[in-house]
């Protein structure tokens, strides 16, 4: 039998899952946040916190206790249910939004800004620049059994050592204090709440979890009782990592006021560190960028191998489903980073509930048997605002039926689905009780 893990490896793979966590976009929303939450700050960085740390803890949480496998937690409700929804968050992670935003956000922040205007410019070199990054995506993520070794022990360290450094001098040389909360934040929790839906580790955390076990199993452990108390152990310090370098970047945000106001989160941390570092700092954000997306990207593309190679294409290999997904991700990378934001977000907007209920109540069930009528009833409930949002989102008019949907709790502030969700809910309980009494 497999002997325990050392305490250093557990931390190893703890490394590596808030690695997998801490992409482009974790690099970049919450600088973003921090200045426009102005004085207001700590209150969007809590509901910021409770969608973009608390949410995934949980997701890694219930994946875990459940053995491990997307399908089978969303197979509960239904098999057709599991494979479309299963699908859709490893499409959305691996070809339509993370991976190729990883390789876009990398190029821009890691190779751009030490280029001419016009050459930054040039659609070739984000070509060349993403081709080369596909294929070193595609090397590391061929053996997932590698990942602890190569992402925990080496990239992770790195990342958040040229973080920590990066804080240190702008506690040491304070920039400014805090500007006023923008238009935007005029309800910082729930606006703080929603941003975090962005980070898409709500959703990355039934993925994740995944790799992790996956990874344990590689190694030679098989108890199941292990397995699910080294993936929360892992858990929990990836969520450590991830409110500590959250609560530091949304502060160089905050603090940034007087270099102008940035148009992303991107340019603002561009701002921060040329102002406390020059060159030499925007070298070093360029390496931390570089590794954030690189590692998040090696993740997810491992990730989409394994459940499209087993449960939708099982004739396929896991070298051919990680090569189609690089490749795909190559082209997508090329739209431009705006255009993939744009195209992504409705998507986001119309899933993210439902990922959020199923992984509420796949925690409760893990107690209490849970009827599968109220897991269906709470998500149409979920799905049938949320989709409208995502109409929205995507500069649709929805005519009169926004007049009528302002009157549902919370909607103005983008958590109307919330309400109906908890109705669904309860109707799918009173059915399953008619049910059993009929």
């Amino acid at each position: 039998m497999k002997q325990p893990l050392k305490f250093s490896e557990l931390v190893a793979v703890g490394l590596m899952l808030f690695a997998l966590f801490f992409g482009a976009g974790n690099m970049i929303f919450p600088p973003a946040l921090g200045q426009g939450a102005g004085s207001d700050i700590w209150i969007a960085l809590f509901g910021f916190i409770v969608s973009g740390v608390g949410l995934p803890l949980l997701g890694v949480i219930v994946i875990a206790l459940r053995g491990g496998d997307l399908n089978e937690l969303a197979g509960h409700i239904h098999p057709i249910f599991a494979l479309v929804f299963g699908s859709i968050i490893y499409l959305c992670l691996g070809v339509f939004v993370s991976v190729p935003r990883t390789a876009t956000v990398a190029y821009e922040m890691a190779v751009a800004p030490f280029l001419s205007e016009s050459l930054a410019n040039q659609s070739m070199l984000l070509v060349a620049f993403s081709f080369m990054y596909f294929i070193l995506t595609f090397y590391l993520a061929l053996n997932p059994s590698k990942l602890i070794d190569r992402i925990g022990k080496l990239l992770t360290p790195i990342l958040l050592s040229i973080i920590v450094i990066i804080v240190i001098k702008a506690l040491m040389t304070p920039m400014g204090e805090f500007g006023e909360a923008t238009e935007a934040y005029a309800s910082p929790l729930f606006k703080g709440f929603i941003d975090g839906y962005f980070t898409l580790d709500g959703l990355a955390a039934l993925v994740f979890g995944n790799v992790v076990i996956v990874s344990l199993r590689e190694r030679g452990i098989t108890n199941q009782k292990s397995i699910a108390k080294i993936t929360i152990f892992a858990a929990f310090i990836a969520a450590a990592g991830l409110l500590v370098v959250y609560v530091a970047l949304a502060f160089l945000g905050a603090s940034s006021v007087s270099l102008g106001m940035g148009a992303n989160g991107g340019v603002i941390l561009t701002n921060v560190v040329n102002h406390l570092f020059g060159n030499v700092g925007l070298m070093l954000l360029g390496v931390a960028i570089a590794c954030a997306c690189l590692t998040t990207s090696v993740g997810i593309v491992a990730a989409c191998g394994t459940f499209f190679s087993t449960r939708v294409f099982p004739n396929a290999s896991y070298k051919q489903v990680v090569l189609v997904f690089c490749m795909a991700a190559f082209f997508v990378a090329n739209i431009g980073l705006t255009q993939l934001n744009a195209m992504a977000l409705p998507i986001l907007i119309a899933i993210y509930p439902i990922g959020i209920v199923l992984i509420m109540l796949s925690l409760v069930e893990h107690y209490v048997r849970v009827p599968v009528s109220v897991y269906v009833c709470g998500m149409i409930g979920a799905f049938f605002i949320s989709i409208f949002d995502a109409v929205k989102s995507a500069n649709f008019s929805i005519g009169k039926a926004e007049s009528l949907l302002a009157n549902i709790p919370l909607f103005d502030v983008g958590m109307g689905w919330l309400v109906p969700a908890i109705i669904g809910m309860i109707i799918g309980y009173m059915l399953s009780v008619m049910k059993k009494t009929a």
